[in-house]
Parts: structure tokens; sequence; C-alpha cells
């Protein structure tokens, strides 16, 4: 059986109850699309537009720049999987002499 609180105290789960319930809602709404809506609202407010953080031209030589790379990426993707081709074949020569190589089987 559970003693009584003395007048004028509350229990204590009703505080942590309190605390985990601001949390929770502060998270949902930080996170959520009220958060995001806010701050769209707080960057128009203050006049930050994305778009505008660089000049035009240093945006286009970034394309450029991420164009070649990517170019460089598909390449070198490429000739990795060349490499490995090559790799099997010479695993598979190697495995084949080998074979060739081993003992005969003995016979019963």
């Amino acid at each position: 059986m559970q003693t009584p609180l003395p007048p004028g105290m509350i229990s204590p789960a009703i505080p942590v109850f309190g605390m985990i319930m601001v949390i929770a809602i502060t998270g949902f709404v930080t996170l959520g699309p009220i958060g995001r809506a806010i701050g769209r609202v707080a960057l128009h407010l203050f006049g930050v537009d994305r778009q505008q953080a660089l000049p035009a031209g240093e945006v286009a030589q970034l394309r450029d720049l991420v164009e070649s790379q990517a170019d460089r990426v598909e390449a070198l993707q490429r000739q990795v999987g060349e490499l490995a081709e090559r790799q099997d074949f010479a695993e598979r020569l190697l495995a084949q002499v080998r074979d060739k190589q081993a003992l005969p089987k003995g016979q019963p």
C-alpha cells in the first residue's frame, strides 16, 4: 500500500511527465513541417536568399567543376571495373596452372 503524500506535495511523476512532453512537442515542432515553415519565414524575414549567396559567375564555375568531377568519377569507375575483370581473368589462369601442377591422385 502506498502512503499518501503530505498536503501541498505533488507526485514526482507529474514534473517528469511534463518535461518529457515538452521535449517531445519541441522536437516535433522543430523537426516537422511546422519547424521547416518557421525556418523559411525566418530566412525570408532576415533577407537570406540561398540562390544569391554566391555571385552568378561563381555558381557557374562550381557547376562546371562538379560536372567535370562527375565525369572523372565515371571514368575511374570504368577503370576499376576493367581492372577487376583483369584480376578475375588472371586469378582463373593461375588456378588452372595450379590444377595442372597438382600431384596426380593416387590409385587405390
